[in-house]
């Protein structure tokens, strides 16, 4: 199954893990807004990356 994670750098760790087949990149960037938002605003870096769970 392929994810696509939200990784906080300065943190050092995964904020959340979405599936792909249900999360395109729309929902997630509406997820940065709403639920992950408190860190960007702290001014923290956070990237998504792809995770291939076997």
């Amino acid at each position: 199954m392929e994810f696509r994670e939200v990784y906080c750098i300065n943190c050092k760790k995964v904020l959340g893990r979405y599936n792909t087949k249900f999360y395109n990149e729309d929902k997630i960037g509406e997820l940065l807004k709403t639920t992950h938002s408190n860190h960007i605003r702290n001014g923290h870096q956070v990237n998504i990356r792809k995770f291939v769970k076997d």
